[in-house]
């Protein structure tokens, strides 16, 4: 993948208030698997009592702290820490997609998501912190294939919303996550 097309072609959407609302990160990792297929790592959180995102389907990441410089640095501590995937060493920073908003799962605080994309060049063993239950590579042709988008029926104070939703195996990914992934699937030179 050529980094000098992605910085042409990518010009993600900043929120401009965000520097004064809460900040959170995630990274969106791809690698070349067997007979040229490109796959998509994602996490299934752990299952915790009092999490509304427990057990769903999303990218490594979390929350800016303190000693994050940037919240790409957040992103990279923190896909390290959740998955021991160490991005610095083995991954190659390919580009930054646009901001979402959403918020605090134990407050309704508004807290931005930026999300970061790399190629990883590493390993392939993870070592798994509490949080994560486990790691999926998904083939980016399933997730970008037609057949395999659904909706996923929401149950919220207001009523039930049918959100849509990209389904591989027993998986769903959904929310944050599957609009993410949408942005990143316009991407063409990811799948090449």
């Amino acid at each position: 993948m050529a980094t000098e097309h992605w910085a042409s072609t990518l010009r993600p959407k900043k929120l401009p208030l965000r520097r004064r609302l809460s900040r959170a990160s995630v990274a969106l990792i791809y690698r070349q698997a067997g007979a040229g297929e490109t796959e998509l790592l994602f996490i299934q959180r752990a299952h915790r009592e009092g999490d509304p995102w427990s057990g769903d389907m999303a990218f490594p990441g979390g929350r800016l702290q303190p000693e994050d410089a940037t919240t790409r640095a957040a992103a990279e501590r923190e896909t390290l820490e959740e998955t021991g995937v160490d991005l610095i060493r083995h991954g190659r920073f390919q580009a930054r997609l646009s901001d979402l908003i959403t918020r605090h799962h134990s407050r309704w605080r508004p807290m931005v998501v930026t999300p970061y994309v790399y190629e990883w060049l590493g390993p392939q063993s993870v070592s798994l912190n509490h949080e994560v239950q486990r790691v999926v590579w998904v083939p980016l042709t399933h997730l970008a294939a037609e057949e395999n988008q659904s909706r996923l029926p929401w149950r919220t104070p207001l009523g039930t919303l049918n959100m849509p939703c990209c389904r591989f195996q027993d998986y769903c990914i959904w929310g944050l996550s599957y609009s993410m992934l949408q942005e990143l699937l316009k991407l063409d030179d990811i799948r090449h």
